[in-house]
């Protein structure tokens, strides 16, 4: 059930990675006026297109630990310090206000839940582990 979860987490990172990826690479300005923040500046796209690249590069590694969340958990220790960060950047930018809740929109809520649920549902044995334990099982039967 464990293993459900977690990978039913890394899914949905995944999504969101993927939706945010593709949109700040085809369609920067459009998340702004989305939210109601002012216009973005004529160099914004750039650093949105190179956020992009990240935000893809990431879809790949939760694809990787979706897969095989033993042997890709460096991938999910990754992912919970990049949602811990997300949420403390969020939060700072909130509390100052300059940015409202309703604007970071999900970007409020959704890096505790992701960190929850991986770390809840973190794979805490190596794929060696596992490997050796079903060998040792096979060899039984």
């Amino acid at each position: 059930m464990r293993l459900l979860i977690l990978r039913i987490t890394l899914g949905v990172i995944a999504a969101f990675q993927a939706g945010f990826g593709i949109l700040f690479l085809v369609a920067p300005a459009a998340y702004p006026n989305l939210v109601g923040l002012d216009p973005v500046s004529a160099w914004a796209p750039w650093i949105f297109g190179l956020f992009s690249a990240r935000a893809l590069g990431f879809v790949a590694g939760m694809v990787f630990a979706i897969r095989d969340p033993h042997r890709y958990r460096s991938w999910i220790a990754v992912m919970i310090g990049v949602q811990a960060i997300d949420w403390i950047v969020t939060m700072v930018f909130v509390l100052h206000g300059t940015l409202t809740l309703a604007q970071v929109s999900t970007a409020g809520f959704m890096p505790i839940v992701f960190i929850v649920a991986l770390a809840l549902a973190f794979p805490r044995r190596a794929a060696q582990d596992v490997n050796i334990h079903e060998e040792s099982a096979a060899l039984a039967d």
